[in-house]
């Protein structure tokens, strides 16, 4: 800890006090592997025309969906973003000010933040949503911590195939606050076992968990697992991708409690893996419960429309480790995109991306079948994302896909299954379409 201005004895007194001997103690938990084990490899002073050169030189090297076609999933989309959305957003109103602590002090800030509100709640059929939260993963997590705050249960169960990282975050959760840990059901071609999940529901089970469309692209049956949610006395969590909202039922309409969902789709860039936008929707009834802020609006005294923070999860700096989470900020100019994202496309545009999308997915996936030593690997209907069996390791595929400037997909090897995930958006064009199968048949 060379950088803070502490001695020796400062730091070995600070340790003491705290309970842990030594720094490495202190970061236990973090596991071995991901720890810098050397120096940090700092570059030496430069002047401005140098860093301009070395960033350059830097960013050239990446390989974006700008240069490659891109079939790449699993959380993360190649959907096409308007460039009305990066311009509005970048108007110094919003730019310069997106995520005040004291978001009330912004009446254009609070507005935004509430016609985002009033669009997701369309679009989910829910009835509440937060001003959001940091992704997809944390807002999975906390509508499970608050399912558990609500039922006093403390068993969560998973229905069907959640994204890994989204169930390692839930996990993390869990544990941190003494909870049990996820249980996965059984699945049978590719999605949840409805009748597994009837003999591990108990009423110990605060809440059944889904994603719908799930970590593999398949539809899971969401109506069988809300009925068996609510016959145990639980909460019916869904995780819902926003934008096949267009095409398939929203949340709200087959019994959600909670919907949550990853808004990267809606106006938000791939970026790397972030920022993106955590959504979190709640039936009116659990209103009291939600995380993170609410903006409403109101009348000031001359008649006219005001917005305010009509709840926001303060609690925490009160009751500390009682409090039912300790987010209190949102991902404000995420939002603010997906808010004008929603606005500039209309009903009629999202149903449209969204049936482009899922048509574009059936006739790839049709075209890859036919293709000898390849196959889907599951039969159950899907939206835009499907699983391919390849002759070859998938990692080869990918590769060699590679050298077409083509990203061909998620190799599911990563979480020791076999596989290729295949995600088709509604840039991709029918040549496109057609390359890539060529492109694959010639590899074998």
């Amino acid at each position: 800890m060379p950088f803070i201005v502490n001695t020796a004895s400062e730091r070995e007194e600070m340790l003491r006090s705290i309970g842990v001997a030594s720094f490495d103690d202190l970061i236990a938990d973090i596991p071995e592997e991901i720890r810098l084990k050397k120096a940090l490899e700092v570059f030496p002073a430069l002047d401005e025309l140098q860093v301009r050169k070395l960033l350059e030189g830097l960013a050239s090297a990446n390989r974006s969906t700008s240069d490659y076609v891109s079939f790449l999933g699993g959380g993360a989309y190649d959907h096409f973003i308007p460039v009305a959305i990066k311009t509005i957003a970048s108007r110094s109103e919003f730019y310069t000010a997106y995520t005040p602590y004291q978001a009330e002090v912004s009446q254009g800030t609070l507005q935004a933040i509430y016609e985002y509100q009033s669009l997701i709640c369309r679009l989910y059929e829910m009835d509440v949503t937060n001003a959001s939260m940091y992704d997809g993963a944390t807002a999975l997590a906390e509508a499970v911590l608050m399912a558990m705050n609500v039922t006093g249960r403390g068993q969560v169960v998973v229905a069907g195939k959640l994204h890994p990282y989204n169930s390692s975050v839930l996990k993390t959760y869990l544990e941190a606050s003494g909870h049990t840990a996820v249980i996965q059901n059984t699945l049978e071609d590719g999605v949840g076992s409805i009748s597994s999940l009837k003999g591990i529901v108990t009423d110990s089970v605060a809440a059944i968990v889904v994603q719908h469309p799930n970590f593999y692209g398949c539809l899971e049956d969401v109506e069988a697992i809300r009925d068996i949610a609510h016959a145990s006395g639980a909460l019916f969590i869904v995780s819902a991708d926003p934008l096949s909202l267009g095409v398939l039922a929203a949340p709200g309409s087959y019994g959600a409690d909670i919907a949550v969902g990853e808004g990267q789709p809606l106006g938000n860039p791939q970026s790397f893996g972030g920022p993106y936008l955590g959504i979190f929707t709640v039936k009116q009834q659990l209103v009291r419960k939600i995380p993170g802020r609410l903006v409403g609006m109101t009348k000031d005294r001359d008649g006219e429309d005001g917005f305010i923070l009509t709840l926001q999860t303060r609690e925490q700096h009160i009751r500390r480790e009682k409090a039912t989470s300790n987010i209190c900020s949102n991902q404000a100019l995420n939002a603010l995109q997906a808010a004008v994202y929603l606005s500039l496309l209309g009903k009629e545009g999202i149903r449209e991306v969204a049936a482009q999308s899922a048509r574009k997915a059936h006739y790839l996936a049709g075209k890859i079948a036919a293709i000898p030593g390849f196959s889907l690997k599951y039969t159950s209907p899907y939206f835009r994302e499907f699983v391919v069996e390849t002759p070859i390791p998938a990692a080869r595929v990918i590769a060699a896909m590679l050298e077409k400037k083509v990203f061909a997909g998620y190799d599911l090897a990563a979480h020791d299954e076999t596989g290729l995930l295949i995600a088709v958006t509604e840039k991709r064009t029918k040549e496109e379409l057609d390359s890539f199968a060529e492109n694959l048949g010639a590899l074998i």
